[in-house]
């Protein structure tokens, strides 16, 4: 489940001294500049694929995708656009994780508009996070102990604690706990525990349970034009074995971050069944 785009970056304070670099200023150049300037941001490239997670290009277990005999076609496309269809014939799926998924693509077959975490402003939780901005950008702010990362449609807010453990007892929550660091001057690798079962791993309604373990691999390219995502997911409770995915996001510029609202103006006005918005009198978590 992003109209401008835009990605901040902020950085520590680095110094050199008499002429040479010293350690921090060495370590500020293993860091990837994901925001070149003030109005850089970052959406999905359209030429990788569809708003999903994509298959890994070289083979192997993959993400839940489209039924054959129902293509999706997202929109933008210049075709008449569809609501997604799950093929349940992948390997990865768990029997009990099925039966739900049938009934939702049978609602989709009947007419029935699907719930989509975003469109309806629930969180989309991770991996699905990584396919969401196909039209508001994914905005970075970088310190040297956590990364922020904001969408702006809803808004989505992730925290990722950079160079530290996960938690010894980690709470679920709907983005989980995420720590990171930096490889070959590239690369910002995340893992993350802790998701709630609350969320779907997909638009494709595919559920997991509390044991869902995601690593992303955000590799910036040396042009700084795009960001290869590489997922890696393992769920025993939920997957009959991990499966890998990947996506693609363009840099764009000139995308001032802009306050969206979601619940606002997004009732259910024609009678479709839509589940409702998130409404809460305390926090979830």
């Amino acid at each position: 489940m992003f109209k401008f785009r835009l990605m901040y970056l902020v950085t520590g304070v680095f110094c050199a001294a008499g002429g040479t670099l010293g350690a921090e200023e060495a370590n500020k150049q293993l860091v990837p500049d994901f925001a070149p300037t003030n109005t850089t941001g970052w959406v999905l490239d359209r030429s990788f694929g569809v708003d999903d997670l994509l298959p890994p290009p070289n083979g192997g277990p993959g993400p839940v995708t489209f039924d054959k005999a129902h293509p999706y076609v997202p929109n933008g496309s210049g075709k008449q656009p569809t609501y997604r269809v799950a093929d349940l014939s992948n390997p990865i799926l768990q029997p009990w994780t099925i039966p739900s998924m049938k009934k939702a693509n049978e609602e989709v077959l009947a007419g029935k508009v699907p719930f989509r975490a975003r469109e309806r402003c629930w969180p989309v939780g991770v991996p699905g996070f990584n396919a969401y901005s196909l039209v508001e950008p994914f905005f970075f702010y970088q310190t040297p102990t956590k990364v922020v990362v904001i969408n702006q449609g809803g808004p989505e807010i992730r925290h990722i604690y950079l160079n530290v453990p996960h938690s010894k007892d980690v709470k679920p929550s709907w983005y989980g706990e995420s720590v990171g660091h930096y490889e070959n001057g590239d690369t910002l690798v995340i893992d993350t525990i802790g998701i709630s079962s609350k969320s779907y791993i997909d638009n494709y309604r595919t559920p997991h349970t509390d044991q869902l373990h995601v690593v992303e691999r955000w590799k910036l390219a040396a042009d700084a034009m795009t960001v290869d995502v590489s997922v890696f997911v393992e769920d025993p409770g939920a997957f009959t074995m991990p499966y890998s995915a990947v996506q693609r996001w363009r840099r764009v510029e000139n995308a001032p971050l802009s306050t969206a609202t979601c619940n606002e103006n997004n009732g259910d006005f024609f009678n479709e069944g839509l589940v409702p918005l998130p409404q809460a009198d305390k926090p979830d978590f």
